[in-house]
């Protein structure tokens, strides 16, 4: 059954989209997530992008004053108290490294040249007010370029990838469209550097705890000799490499593929990387020759309630209810199933396996997890998804999710909590409205429920 966390839905920001209007085949992770108290410890050591949380605290805590400027026209502004408290923290921050197996000689080489970085903290505490939605989100995780690009990447490191299928039992295609969503084929696999980056945040994030254990890690990680600090780059939450491994998932996971003695995912050669991204999901569960889903056409009155994540069926008794492939035929009995109605009951519908929930432990956000799969389908060959999208809906803003969550708690829906965050409280809460004015009760929560509850 889907944990907890991995049944919340992520943000799909509008700043991470405007990055990828100007590079087409660039990283499509979905946006960092809010934090909160309920942090998934499960998965707290073990999924390679670890800034995944449950939504609820503040998202805007309010940053100090500059004093003391010290920027370039163009750059993040940086502060000499900044800098000043970065240090200290750094002192401080010593000995409860070396009390933890650091040595005094990897620590001060580590951390000889570490610089506060203000675009990270920006990062970290930015949210953006709209969303995207599911279909503008796959129109470019599945994008004509991706897909022609995870080919040539596929052709280009066959004999490598199929290797590593033997070895751990996951398809080449599968690990392909994970290295594609996480770093466009290692194009973009991240120029911070993640010392700096992670010191940052452990200094003067949200999450100092958080990201002082993740630095702790990193530290390990350099101690081992598996790279430089210098070398050691990635995105500015402290992902690293060609497939976006944290360094905790790192230390747990990351394979020696190529023999030489280390684990190197940062080099040109992805060997290492894509190993470890097959060996992570190999850990998790993954079966190989079960798809992650399947598209599936819904019967007239289908029951929409039964699409839950918890209601699983063999897919030959979802076919006596109606429930068959796009091609009217009934899919194949890979194991249990559930309905996934990423759009509500005007887009597509999906029979998701097992292996939705492995990739989900990359990353817990459906779009990604679709975006994944699709992606590995098309690279195999297979044809986009057959049934339409809303697209004249657009995204709900934060206001009014906020508002739509206080409505309906207002006529007697409770959603739990006013968060803006649409799980599986409000989305119960949508369907029980829907339910009582008569309409189908999908759980979708678009502009036209916030329209009724208006």
């Amino acid at each position: 059954m889907r944990t907890v966390l991995a049944s919340l839905c992520i943000l799909l920001t509008a700043s991470t989209f405007a990055a990828q209007a100007a590079a087409p085949d660039a990283s499509l992770r979905p946006s960092v997530r809010p934090t909160h108290a309920l942090l998934d410890v499960s998965r707290a050591s073990t999924a390679p992008d670890l800034v995944r949380f449950l939504p609820g605290t503040s998202l805007r805590p309010k940053i100090r004053p500059a004093t003391a400027t010290l920027h370039r026209r163009g750059e993040p502004q940086v502060t000499q108290v900044s800098q000043d408290g970065l240090r200290q923290w750094v002192t401080a921050f010593r000995p409860r490294a070396l009390a933890q197996g650091i040595s005094g000689v990897t620590f001060d080489r580590a951390m000889a040249g570490v610089q506060y970085d203000a675009d990270v903290i920006r990062r970290d505490r930015n949210q953006s007010e709209f969303t995207k939605t599911i279909w503008d989100y796959l129109d470019t995780a599945a994008s004509p370029a991706r897909v022609s690009n995870g080919k040539a990447a596929l052709a280009k490191h066959r004999q490598t990838l199929e290797r590593i299928e033997r070895a751990y039992g996951v398809e080449k295609e599968v690990v392909t469209a994970i290295w594609g969503l996480e770093s466009a084929y290692g194009t973009f696999r991240g120029s911070n550097d993640i010392i700096s980056s992670l010191a940052t945040l452990a200094h003067d994030g949200r999450r100092g705890d958080f990201f002082e254990a993740q630095l702790i890690d990193a530290l390990k990680v350099l101690q081992a000799g598996d790279t430089t600090p210098r070398n050691m780059k990635g995105s500015w939450a402290g992902a690293m490499g060609h497939t976006q491994f944290m360094p905790s998932s790192y230390l747990e996971h990351a394979v020696d593929f190529t023999g030489d003695g280390r684990r190197d995912i940062w080099s040109d050669d992805p060997t290492d990387a894509l190993a470890s991204t097959a060996a992570y999901l190999e850990h998790f569960g993954w079966k190989k020759g079960v798809p992650w889903g399947v598209e599936v056409k819904l019967p007239q009155g289908f029951d929409y309630a039964s699409a839950r994540r918890e209601n699983t069926k063999m897919p030959s008794a979802w076919a006596r209810l109606g429930v068959v492939s796009i091609n009217g035929r009934a899919v194949r009995d890979y194991g249990k199933a559930s309905v996934l109605l990423p759009a509500g009951a005007q887009g597509a519908a999906f029979l998701v396996f097992d292996n939705f929930e492995v990739i989900e432990r990359y990353n817990t956000a459906d779009a990604y997890v679709i975006g994944v799969g699709h992606l590995a389908d098309r690279i195999r060959g297979a044809g986009p998804i057959r049934a339409s999208w809303p697209r004249e809906d657009r995204a709900l803003t934060l206001d009014e999710r906020l508002e739509l969550q206080e409505r309906l708690t207002a006529r007697g829906f409770d959603t739990k909590g006013i968060d803006g965050k649409i799980g599986p409280l409000t989305i119960q809460a949508v369907r029980d409205f829907q339910r009582s004015i008569g309409v189908i009760p999908d759980g979708y929560a678009s502009l036209a429920v916030l329209k009724r509850l208006r």
